[in-house]
Order: C-alpha cells, then structure tokens, then sequence
C-alpha cells in the first residue's frame, strides 16, 4: 500500500455561511468570465485594472424594476439619475430603455441634452442653481425642483426677465421613521415649510407647479419608509386641489432604494437583507392609490433610483501585486486597484473573486491598494485563500458611483468596457494618459 504523501496541517477559522450535512462551506466563488468573456482575455486586452459594464445586466435589472411598478401602479417614469455613473454609453442604455434624465448641475444637463434627451424630460434637482442655470433650464422647458426659498425667489426674478413661465416642484424633506433624517435638502414637511412654499409658489405669476418630491436618502433598506414618504405626499397633492383648485401632474420619490452591496458592519449579506424592487414597488403604490386621491386624478409616480438599478452591472477586474505579512501577523496582499477608482469601498464590504478555483484554506486577510497612503483600503478583513503575485481578481458591484466620484490621483484612471448585447466588448472611456491631463495645464515660463 503507497503512504499518503504528508500534508502539514492548517487551522482555519470557521467562516460563515449556510451549513449543509457536512458543516460550513469554505468553497469561494470564482468569476473567470463575464457575459461569456473569460476574464483573462479582457485583461490581456484591455490592461489592469479595467471596468467592465454588462449591458445585458442593465436592461435586465431595469425591466425587473418597470415591471414591479407598471404592474402596481397605472403611471410610472423613471428619470435616470446621472450623477450614478454619467458615461455616455450608459445613460443611452437607460434613454433607449425610456428613462428620462435627472440631473443636479448645468454640466450634467447639457450633457443629457448632448446625447438627444429633450429639454422637458430632464428634471433639475440639486442645491445649486445659478441664474444661467436656470435660465437654461427654463428656455428648454426643464422640471425644476426647488431646493430653498433663495433659490425659488431667484427662479421669479429670472422668469420675469425672460418673460417665461418656468415648470417647477419642490423637493421636500420629511421624517419617514428611518435615521438619520436627511434635512439638509428641500422645505421640511412637518414643520409646515413645505406648504409655505406651495403657497408662494401658486403666488407666483410665471411659476407652473407641476409635482411634489422627495429623496428621503440613501441605501434605503425599509420599503416602509417609503410608504411613509409617498403618504406625507399624497396629503400635500390633496391639500394643493382643495385650496387651489389644482390638480399637480406628479409626485416624484426619489431614489435611494438599495443594491445587493453589503454594508460595511453589516450582520446578514445584501443579497439576504435588501429589499426587493417588488417590495419598493407595493409599499408605494399601496400609500399612493390608497390615499384620498381620487383615482382618475392619481399623479405620475416618477423614480430615480440610480445604485440598485447600474451597481450589479459593473466590475472592476484587477492583478495582483504583491503578498505581505503585518507586524500583527495578518496576511495582506496589495492589488493594481485603489480607493481612487473604488469610493464605494469605504462604506462597502465589496465582493472580491478569484477567477479560478484556488485552495480550500482561507485566512482572514487585508487587500490593499497600490496608493502612496494609509487608508487605501479596498477590504480590512475577508477570509480569502492564498493567491500568487500576478493572479487575476474580480471586483464586483461597483456600476454605481465609483466611475463619477473617482480621481486622478497617482495612477491614470483605466479603460472602461461595455460588454453589448451580442457579447461584443467596447471602450466606451478610454484609459488616461500623460498628455489627455497635460492638455488641461498651463505651465508659465519663468
């Protein structure tokens, strides 16, 4: 009989997960392609780190989110939110899909308008909005929303000058049972500000009051809260028809609802904890069409939810460099990839794969980035098994936000992917370079 060839032993800590009649599974899931594109080739191909967008993805989720809305509620109307992830690529997917465009500056309404969106399916939110932006918007038959009292008497002065009636809403803030209370944008329901506003408003000779809204924040993980939202609404719209005579056209809720992402100090995964776009949808509609507004008058519902519809889309396909030991003896390894492509990472436990099967033995690890300081910090801990310098990894749902908050800091921003329907991959932004950031310097001689 042949000895067994001696295996030194390993104490691994127990990491969790579903167990099964044989314990605690440690198998990692691996990704080797995306949308039937081996990962290796992309990256031979197109360099490391590189993101990768699945357009498949996009229109998948999207009709997933339409579907749970439109079967709830007779009008729906999602407005892509652009500071998401403004690639242009991107929002074209979400235009030929129907979305309008939801903006919060003049750089990003000009630049729905450059990709064909016209002028009245853009709706301008944010805090700040010059005269020039709003006379922008104005002459292009824009959804303002009104931020604050400054900027809705600013709004008056401008129109009078134009001699045009400007579309408006206000955006308003509200306590819907979740902490914190976002108070920081629009007029404030409970103490009354909001219904003072809606009174200047209807004052206003050239203002055309169109729609209520609300953004009551972010990653949102109570659909109740939203019901909360749409009710403290409905109230409002009512009260608008009783005094005025008035009939608004929408009530927008926001955005806010929350992607399959986990976390940081999470107990359960996203996967497990988030709602889904089923459950957004029937605690909305259910305020909305169960509220004092008489069918044949119930408003638009418009959406602009942004992370949960584009963050399972994307990946971040990175090398790495480099295996360390802590002075705590803490296994560390450092990849091609930082926190100036991966913001998420800061509030995220991002999923991190290999893209091949590797050892069964995991150690609590740390993955650092290749930047010049402390905090580039992709994961503190993640029980991850040992990997060679130059092994390939997959980063993913990161669609949302990182390719807008992202810098240029130390290493060149990388080449973007857009994976089409058809299985075919594009550069849709193109990796940068020494002269793409020269050309925005001026250095005086001396």
């Amino acid at each position: 009989m042949k000895k067994l060839a001696y295996e030194k032993p390993v104490i691994s800590k127990i990491t969790a997960g579903v167990p099964n009649k044989f314990g605690l599974p440690t198998k990692l899931k691996t990704i080797s392609a995306i949308d039937g594109i081996a990962v290796e080739k992309l990256m031979q191909e197109y360099g490391s780190p590189v993101f990768v967008i699945s357009e498949k993805t996009i229109r998948e989720t999207y009709a997933d989110a339409k579907q749970a809305f439109e079967t709830r509620y007779p009008k729906v109307q999602f407005a892509w939110s652009y500071k998401t992830n403004y690639l242009d690529a991107v929002c074209s997917i979400f235009h030929d899909e129907g979305s309008w465009a939801e903006v919060v500056s003049a750089f990003e309404f000009e630049k729905a308008l450059s990709l064909g969106v016209n002028g009245s399916n853009i709706i301008f939110n944010g805090p700040e909005k010059s005269a020039d932006d709003l006379k922008l918007a104005i002459n292009h038959n824009a959804c303002i929303h009104i931020d604050h009292f400054d900027e809705l008497y600013l709004l008056i002065k401008v129109t009078r000058e134009l001699n045009k009636k400007a579309r408006v809403a206000i955006r308003i803030n509200l306590d819907a049972g979740i902490y914190p209370i976002w108070d920081r944008f629009g007029f404030n329901y409970e103490n009354g500000e909001a219904w003072n506003a809606i009174n200047r408003i209807m004052l206003a000779e050239n203002l055309d009051l169109i729609g209520l809204h609300t953004h009551i924040g972010t990653y949102i993980m109570s659909a109740n809260a939203y019901a909360i939202a749409a009710s403290k609404l409905a109230n409002l719209y009512m009260a608008t028809h009783r005094k005025f005579d008035h009939w608004l056209k929408y009530v927008d809720l926001g955005g806010g609802f929350a992607s399959k992402n986990t976390l940081k100090g999470a107990y359960m995964p996203g996967t497990e904890t988030c709602p889904s776009f089923d459950e957004y949808a029937e605690a909305i509609s259910n305020a909305l069409i169960s509220s004092e507004i008489p069918h044949e008058n119930l408003p638009v519902l418009f959406l602009e939810t942004g992370r949960a519809l584009i963050d399972d889309a994307g990946y971040l396909l990175t090398t790495v460099l480099a295996n360390k030991r802590s002075t705590h003896g803490r296994r560390t390894m450092v990849i091609d990839a930082g926190v100036n492509l991966l913001f998420t990472s800061f509030w995220y436990n991002l999923g991190i794969y290999p893209t091949r099967d590797l050892s069964s033995h995991v150690e609590e690890s740390t993955i650092y980035g290749p930047l010049c300081m402390n905090i580039d910090v992709i994961r503190d801990a993640i029980n991850f098994p040992q990997v060679k310098t130059g092994e390939r990894l997959v980063i993913e749902r990161v669609g949302a936000y990182n390719m807008t908050q992202w810098m240029q800091f130390i290493t060149f921003r990388p080449n973007v992917i857009l994976i089409d329907l058809d299985g075919q991959p594009h550069i849709i932004r193109k990796k940068e370079e020494l002269a793409s950031l020269q050309n925005f310097e001026q250095n005086p001689k001396r």
